[in-house]
């Protein structure tokens, strides 16, 4: 289904900086800007949860009223939050409705591959993918139906139906998902690797173990060199 522009009702923002718009924030209040155009930059405030949803589902046309004057805008930036989760800001640049534009759609793959029936496990390479059409033609999302992909078999953006006047801008060779069996990896022993317990000491306990070690210990220390040994060499003087 093609885009429609989405009224929304926004007011200029005076006061700017990261401090202010967190401010707006906190109020419930998104911060945002207009360009494009060859026109004035225009800093705006629109309702966080309302903008939120659309974007959400999928808007990328909007139009924006402004102190009584409505403009086609698109959405250009996206900006979230550390967590990536909340929107904190959003770039509109104007546009005519006839224009040809570049917008990111994102794919929606439907229905079970035949495959899984024989253990294959469809995973999703693509995610999203950038398109060209006048504004009012930009879709929602795309969507193809995976029902019929065999075990082993590779989608590609080629294989994938575009709406009218919607066309890809990558390699129709790129691979946006595949049905494959995924094998449990099995960890094999380093080769030369053996694992041996070690032998139990029988007829000591450890206290003992450990009074002889202490023993052979106080023995050694102070002990007289090997009869026939050379005495230790002293150091040379400079």
């Amino acid at each position: 289904m093609a885009m429609k522009a989405i009224e929304l009702e926004v007011m200029p923002r005076q006061e700017l900086g990261s401090r202010a718009n967190k401010r707006l924030r906190d109020q419930g209040v998104m911060p945002g800007v207009i360009y494009g155009h060859k026109e004035a930059i225009v800093p705006i405030k629109m309702p966080h949860k309302q903008v939120s949803l659309h974007l959400n589902q999928g808007a990328h046309v909007f139009s924006l009223k402004l102190e009584g004057k409505s403009e086609n805008v698109l959405v250009k930036d996206v900006q979230y939050d550390h967590l990536g989760t909340n929107i904190i800001h959003v770039d509109f640049t104007r546009v005519s409705l006839d224009e040809l534009v570049k917008v990111t759609v994102q794919i929606e793959l439907k229905g079970e591959p035949k495959g899984q029936e024989d253990g294959g496990v469809l995973t999703q390479v693509m995610a999203s993918i950038v398109v060209e059409c006048r504004v009012l033609d930009i879709p929602e999302v795309i969507r193809h139906n995976v029902s019929d992909m065999a075990l082993d078999e590779v989608l590609h953006v080629k294989q994938i139906k575009f709406p009218d006047g919607v066309k890809p801008m990558v390699d129709g060779e790129q691979i946006v998902a595949t049905v494959k069996e995924v094998l449990e990896e099995v960890v094999a022993p380093v080769a030369g690797e053996a694992v041996t317990a070690e032998p139990e000491m029988i007829g000591k306990k450890p206290a003992e173990e450990g009074a002889e070690g202490a023993e052979g210990a106080a023995g050694a220390k102070g002990a007289a060199p090997a009869k026939g040994a050379a005495p230790a060499a002293k150091p040379e003087k400079k």
